[in-house]
C-alpha cells in the first residue's frame, strides 16, 4: 500500500467546515477524517500536516482576543495530541481585516522537502490556493510525485469556493469534497 503525507490548509478546511455546517463549523476530528479520506483512495495515511495561524492578539489582548486564543491552543494540542504535525504561520491586521502570512509558503516548503527526500510515494492537498501551482507542476514533473487534491467548488465565479482549472490539472487526481465526506466526522 502507498504512503501519503495529508497537507491540510487550515483556512480553507475551517471554511469548508463552515459551508457544510450550514453557518455553523462543524467540529472535525482531523486525524479520523484524514485516514478516511485516504482509506477512500486505497492508502496508508503516513503523516499529517495542518497549516494555520494563531488568532491575532494585540499587545493588551482583550477579552475576546485571550478567549480566542485559549480556544486555538486547545484545539492546537488535540491535534498535537493525536500526531498532527502543525505548521503556524501569523495573523497580520491591516484595515480592520486579518490576513494570514507565510502559510502558504509553509506549505510550499513542506512539499519540495517531501518530494525531494521521498518522504512519501504521494501528497494528498486540501486546499483551492492557485498559488500552488507552480510547486506542484515541478514536484510532479521534476519528482515523480503523485498528487490528489481534494476540494469544494460552487461553480461560481468569483465565489469563495471558485476553483481555477490550473490547480486542478496540476494534479494528477481530484475529488470534489460532498457534505458526507464532512457529517461523519463532525
Amino acid at each position: 500500500m502507498k504512503n501519503a503525507y495529508v497537507i491540510i490548509d487550515g483556512a480553507y478546511l475551517s471554511l469548508l467546515c463552515k459551508y457544510f455546517g450550514n453557518g455553523k463549523y462543524l467540529r472535525l476530528n482531523i486525524k479520523k477524517f484524514s485516514e478516511y479520506l485516504c482509506k477512500k483512495e486505497k492508502i496508508n495515511c503516513e503523516k499529517i500536516f495542518y497549516y494555520t495561524a494563531p488568532p491575532y492578539q494585540s499587545y493588551n489582548p482583550n477579552t475576546e482576543e485571550t478567549n480566542r486564543k485559549k480556544g486555538y491552543d486547545s484545539f492546537i494540542s488535540k491535534l498535537k495530541n493525536n500526531s498532527v504535525i502543525i505548521r503556524e504561520g501569523r495573523l497580520q491586521k491591516i484595515d480592520n481585516k486579518y490576513y494570514q502570512k507565510g502559510v502558504d509558503t509553509l506549505i510550499t516548503i513542506d512539499l519540495m522537502d517531501i518530494s525531494l527526500n521521498k518522504k512519501a510515494d504521494l501528497i494528498m492537498l486540501i486546499s483551492c490556493d492557485t498559488d500552488f501551482v507552480p510547486v506542484l507542476e515541478k514536484i510532479r514533473n521534476d519528482y515523480g510525485m503523485k498528487i490528489i487534491l481534494y476540494y469544494f467548488t460552487d461553480k461560481i465565479r468569483n465565489s469563495r469556493f471558485s476553483l481555477s482549472n490550473h490547480l486542478l490539472i496540476s494534479c494528477d487526481k481530484c475529488v470534489l469534497f460532498n457534505k458526507e465526506d464532512f457529517k461523519q466526522f463532525s
